[in-house]
């Protein structure tokens, strides 16, 4: 009989070197999912780009009175002496572009333009923000009820869902701000029309995350985990909010960056039909509306808000598209 072949301590801890050799302790470390995402994003440069410009325009409209404090940049100054009283229009080309205007003036009171884009950009990234933070809270919390629970309380919801889509979302939002102009709540002015266009664009909005987050909740409730749960007693509220919830980041966050530019649109819009934000605070889509009438003497006052609402709209697009590519586990 052979005798066992004694090992050292060292010995058996050690590894073959055909393993070892030549590899790194980090080419060996296992990544978590937020690196291995963040990997996919950074691979995408285009996305990256529309990162880039996001966070650009975040850091201009959070620090847009700062800006304009050092810059010594007024909206609202009027500059007579650079408009042609016969013309209509800012004196020299390019809508009275120079070193001072570098986006030249509006042809109506000569206010500086790139000021009045730095101004307005607060208003239409808080409106579209805070109701995109609204919607997503909605439909979340209903979406993740209606696909865990089913039944009769995913019926009512569905048609609650199915309402609030069919429901004429613009004539509505029409209506309820010209109605609420005077006071609402103790408020008035500009901290009104935000509030309530933040309410009307995100709470009649909240069907369309509702959907996916039900669809992706009818699904995740079939999975191993989900089950191992209940057969250890965990109640709905744990379940949904503890293991439901978790998995249902990465499409929020992705729909939230492609719903943001939706509601930058919509908020223009409304401007533009007049019951959005109320002069002498910019706004982009406000400027667009003032632009209608003076666009040809002057094509430069609507194209400069135009091209902002361009770039932002887009530049979010982009970042939704790569942050999905990214989260996807199925992409490549």
């Amino acid at each position: 009989m052979t005798a066992p072949i004694e090992t050292t301590g060292a010995e058996a801890g050690a590894q073959p070197e055909a393993v070892l050799a030549g590899v790194k302790k980090s080419q060996i470390e296992g990544r978590s999912l937020t690196q291995i995402a963040w990997t996919r994003f950074k691979r995408d440069k285009v996305a990256m780009a529309g990162g880039v410009v996001v966070v650009l325009l975040v850091l201009m409209a959070v620090l847009s009175k700062p800006i304009q404090w050092v810059f010594d940049l007024d909206p609202n100054k009027f500059n007579q002496d650079l408009i042609d009283p016969a013309l209509l229009a800012p004196k020299g080309g390019w809508g009275g572009m120079s070193w001072d205007h570098p986006l030249g003036v509006d042809p109506q009171y000569g206010r500086d333009m790139l000021a009045r884009i730095i101004d307005g950009s607060w208003v239409s990234l808080l409106v579209a923000g805070g109701a995109t933070m609204l919607s997503v809270v909605i439909g979340t919390v209903l979406g993740v009820v209606a696909g865990y629970y089913g039944g009769w309380i995913d019926s009512i919801i569905s048609r609650m869902m199915d309402t609030f889509l069919a429901f004429p979302l613009l004539l509505f939002a029409i209506s309820i701000s010209a109605s609420v102009q005077d006071g609402f709540f103790g408020l008035d002015g500009l901290a009104l029309r935000i509030c309530v266009l933040i309410f009307v664009i995100g709470f009649f909005s909240w069907p369309y995350i509702g959907r996916i987050v039900r669809a992706q909740t009818m699904t995740l409730r079939k999975r191993e985990f989900i089950e191992a749960a209940t057969s250890l007693g965990a109640r709905g509220p744990y379940i949904l909010f503890r293991e439901l919830l978790p998995n249902l980041v990465a499409p929020i966050l992705v729909y939230s960056t492609l719903i943001i530019p939706t509601n930058i649109l919509f908020e223009a819009a409304l401007s533009f039909l007049g019951v959005g934000i109320a002069p002498p605070q910019a706004s982009w889509g406000g400027m667009l509306s003032n632009a209608v009438d003076l666009y040809t003497a002057d094509p430069q006052y609507m194209f400069v808000p135009g091209l902002a609402i361009f770039i932002t709209v887009l530049a979010f697009n982009l970042l939704g598209d790569g942050l999905r590519d990214a989260l996807d586990p199925r992409s490549k």
